[in-house]
């Protein structure tokens, strides 16, 4: 897959305990999209919520270009509102008493674009997405696949460095999801920014094409292209997924 504007290489060597779940991972790549795979469990949004800030590592380094986000030893540790980063949880996340142009225009005043801008640019990306009709409700009056495609628009309009998906098309229909699939791949293209995409659909990877990591027990099991894992799956969670 040839991208447009290639995203930035970033690292992230992380150490993170929560209750009885240790996470011990080294991820990274240089200018491909990462997709996290693995059994419920793993640690794939552990990880996530980690690199976006808000859970802190017990040791480690997060850099992302050369920005670094997290540093154990020195001391590093940037707040979420500092690190250039779009997250898109499970759930989707949406704020309930914001509309959804205001959910999607709520963090691009850190571009320094005046309100009438944001707007504008908010209810471009919601069409883009299909909803642009559904601009002036409230995440209560949307469906579940509704507030999922609001919520995938938040992210992808902030511009960040760095863009954590965690399961993007869950909750979306069959016909609506490859659609997405679709818009979602030439956004990314173009964007500039570092995906990193948590999925258990492998028509993501193959549209994706990118460095996969598999997690295991909060540990990669392996890692590598679609084709290399497909050839030579690691685990049956492997070979299950591309079977």
């Amino acid at each position: 897959m040839s991208w447009e504007i290639k995203p930035p290489a970033w690292h992230a060597q992380i150490s993170l305990t929560l209750a009885d779940f240790h996470l011990n991972v080294e991820v990274g790549t240089a200018g491909r999209p990462v997709a996290l795979v693995g059994p419920n469990g793993a640690g794939k949004t552990t990880l996530l919520r980690a690199l976006a800030g808000a859970l802190r590592p017990q040791s480690g380094r997060i850099q992302v270009g050369v920005q670094v986000l997290f540093d154990s030893a020195r001391r590093v540790d940037q707040p979420m509102e500092r690190r250039r980063v779009g997250y898109l949880p499970q759930g989707a996340g949406l704020f309930p008493h914001l509309t959804a142009e205001d959910n999607v225009a709520f963090g691009m005043h850190r571009a320094g674009t005046n309100n009438g801008t944001r707007r504008q640019a908010a209810r471009q990306l919601l069409t883009e997405m299909g909803v642009g009709e559904l601009a002036q409700r409230r995440p209560d009056a949307l469906s579940g696949g509704e507030r999922q495609r609001v919520a995938l628009a938040r992210a992808l309009a902030v511009e960040p460095a760095l863009l954590l998906l965690d399961e993007p098309l869950s909750g979306v229909d069959v016909a609506a999801r490859r659609r997405l699939r679709s818009f979602l791949v030439q956004r990314l293209q173009r964007q500039g920014a570092a995906p990193i995409v948590v999925t258990h659909d492998p028509r993501d990877l193959v549209a994706l094409d990118p460095e996969v990591f598999v997690l295991h027990r909060g540990a990669v099991a392996q890692s590598g292209s679609v084709a290399e894992l497909r050839r030579s799956p690691a685990n049956d969670f492997v070979a299950e997924l591309f079977a």
